[in-house]
């Protein structure tokens, strides 16, 4: 394997992130001999990020362990528009306030990976509204707009694949890689940042920022992107039947976190612990190697310290405890995912779909429904095959009742009232 020169082209290398880079050669040497400072933009169209954002959160928090500046950049301006990318229609518009609240909240989480200060490598959060906002549309044009042609722009993924699939787009996203590859130039000149990383699917926008730099500033920037990680069944990562797997705890608990992490597929964790965990690669190639029923001793490493990065050593302990006395010793743990229903609703009666679904164990009745169908669920620890069942309150034991979908995903109802 080659060797770098630089800790950072080192660590992102070995441990998985690297797929393409404009120039690895003269973005290692850089690295190597002073501070480099990059970025990754993050669009704020809802109060928290998801799994789908730890692969470029990880490699910002790489960043600074390996002694350069990472720059968080929220698309305060750019989410008023919409990245195309991977989309199949276009986004609801979100006003100002929205966005605002959004930004804020997804500080938080941020506040987790990375260190920010006013220090030569402490991390910033930028905000492209900050220059965006301000911009007067035909001088934009005259100085950024030349410098892009509608050939190039019809070649790029996110503009290709709609049209080939006659869905519309429109031409407020259009501009979103013009605004992308001013915002490089933007962060370059406030910042002295030279590099954005991303996944493969923003190769193109990348290395047109990179091009503008050059035309617009003379300036060598770089581009550097990560594969974009799917599961070794060729799924999408960070979808679960419930849902997207969420940052915020608000929104996933860290026992939901942590048991997202824990259910990984056994040919996933040796590369899942390079990427999203800090252990070192020795003791990754060990956890790697073990076979059969062992792999499930690294799934909990995985799961330990994935959830500790996010959402801290004691809140770790406790999903790993609550998971053990569950799945170990047959019993009910603290922290299992819970939802209180009124016992004047249960008197009535729910639908065992309708229980699964308001627990966060499918994604929507439908999908409950089929679980039941499936015979993947158990009330109380016992097998239901009815997806008509009538749920009461008959059905708590101390005022409990304790849902499964399949055999790792456990919620409780508390009857209240």
């Amino acid at each position: 394997m080659t060797r770098y020169r630089s800790d950072l082209i080192q660590t992102l290398a070995t441990r998985g992130f690297l797929h393409q880079c404009t120039d690895l050669e003269a973005l290692d040497a850089k690295a190597a001999t002073g501070v480099v400072t990059g970025y990754i933009g993050f669009d704020a169209t809802a109060d928290s990020l998801h799994v789908g954002s730890l692969l470029p959160i990880m490699m910002l928090r790489w960043m600074q362990k390996t002694g350069h500046r990472p720059i968080a950049l929220m698309g305060g301006g750019t989410t008023k528009v919409g990245d195309p990318s991977g989309k199949e229609e276009t986004r609801k518009l979100l006003d100002d306030a929205t966005i605002a609240g959004n930004i804020a909240s997804i500080r938080t989480i941020f506040d987790r990976f990375l260190t920010f200060g006013g220090g030569p490598q402490d991390a910033i959060m930028a905000n492209n509204a900050d220059w965006l906002d301000d911009l007067k549309y035909i001088p934009f044009l005259r100085e950024v707009g030349k410098h892009f042609t509608i050939n190039r722009m019809l070649t790029m993924d996110s503009v290709k694949l709609r049209l080939e699939r006659e869905q519309p787009l429109t031409f407020l996203e259009f501009n979103y890689m013009i605004l992308q590859g001013y915002d490089f130039v933007e962060l370059y000149k406030r910042h002295g940042c030279t590099l954005q990383l991303g996944g493969s699917d923003q190769w193109g926008n990348i290395v047109q920022g990179v091009d503008l730099g050059r035309r617009i500033s003379d300036a060598q920037l770089f581009g550097f992107t990560s594969p974009l990680i799917t599961t070794t069944s060729g799924a999408k990562m960070g979808k679960t039947a419930a849902g997207a797997v969420w940052l915020k705890a608000e929104r996933v608990s860290p026992y939901a976190y942590y048991q997202y992490w824990r259910n990984v597929e056994d040919g996933d964790v040796g590369r899942f612990l390079k990427l999203f965990t800090e252990l070192n690669l020795d003791d990754i190639a060990r956890l790697e190697a073990l076979q059969d029923a062992e792999i499930n001793e690294a799934k909990k490493v995985l799961a330990f310290e994935a959830t500790k990065i996010l959402h801290g050593e004691a809140a770790a302990v406790e999903a790993a405890e609550t998971a053990r006395k569950t799945f170990e010793q047959g019993g009910v743990g603290d922290d299992l995912p819970t939802i209180e229903i009124p016992v004047a609703e249960l008197t009535a009666g729910l639908p065992i779909w309708a229980l699964l679904h308001r627990a966060g164990l499918a994604a929507s009745n439908s999908e409950a429904r089929r679980l039941v169908r499936g015979g993947g669920v158990k009330l109380n620890d016992d097998k239901v095959d009815d997806e008509a069942a009538v749920i009461t309150d008959s059905a708590a034991t101390n005022g409990v009742i304790k849902l499964s979908a399949g055999k790792k995903r456990i919620a409780l109802v508390r009857v209240v009232g």
